[in-house]
């Protein structure tokens, strides 16, 4: 998706409003501080990520099986791959990869949104990577206490906590030539929601988040399903 920078500029002053409230519902479920910094967008300063989702996932309604949208994300020479879950075949995730010019061993993060296994299945084929949560990033023998909420791996990468989906959820923002694309894992599944996720463990705070991600994102990156624009139609 392309937007004109008129277009994203527009959107820009509404989102700042949208997001304090959105903001302090999440953040305040998520046990974070709510700071100045906080009352404006969380999107990324930078703008020079990019991006390609290599596999484009399913659930039961919607393919034949369950599979994650597993993705790549690349910017200041780091190599990042969101979601690396189940897929029917560990080439839909390496093959798209490759045509990049790219193998496992080049990959230097992977981002988790959040711990159940049909979207961490795979994380194993990036056995070099250093591998973000929600609080902890490990490497080799090395487990490194942090918090994700506004944790910048790039100037134009930013974690943010969205709880929702589950208790650990976070969402990576990055910021594009076209506009900021939220890697949102299991907010929602897919473009039709579901609305009603039957695995919140509390719908009020999932839709906190979810008017979190829109109040800084143009795009979305589901965890099941196909990119979708953050507009008025997005199930919240």
């Amino acid at each position: 998706m392309t937007k004109t920078t008129t277009d994203i500029a527009a959107r820009t002053t509404a989102r700042t409003t949208a997001h304090t409230t959105a903001h302090a519902t999440s953040a305040g479920a998520a046990d974070a501080k709510v700071t100045p910094q906080d009352l404006r967008t969380d999107a990324p300063l930078g703008r020079s990520a990019v991006y390609k989702v290599l596999t484009t996932g399913y659930v039961g309604s919607t393919g034949p099986g369950v599979a994650a949208t597993v993705s790549y994300v690349s910017d200041a020479g780091r190599h990042l791959i969101f979601d690396p879950g189940m897929v029917a075949s560990h080439a839909d995730i390496l093959g798209p990869l490759a045509e990049l010019g790219l193998g496992p061993e080049d990959i230097t993060d992977v981002v988790l949104s959040h711990h159940h296994p049909d979207n961490t299945m795979n994380v194993g084929l990036f056995g070099r990577a250093r591998v973000h949560d929600h609080k902890v990033e490990y490497q080799g023998d090395q487990w490194t206490n942090r918090d994700a909420e506004g944790y910048d791996l790039t100037p134009s990468l930013r974690l943010i906590r969205t709880p929702g989906h589950s208790h650990e959820d976070i969402t990576l923002l990055a910021g594009t030539d076209s506009g900021v694309v939220a890697f949102a894992g299991d907010l929602w599944w897919h473009a039709e929601g579901p609305a009603d996720d039957p695995v919140a463990p509390d719908r009020e705070v999932l839709r906190a988040s979810r008017l979190r991600v829109l109040a800084a994102a143009d795009l979305i990156v589901p965890g099941h399903g196909g990119p979708f624009a953050a507009g008025g139609t997005v199930p919240l």
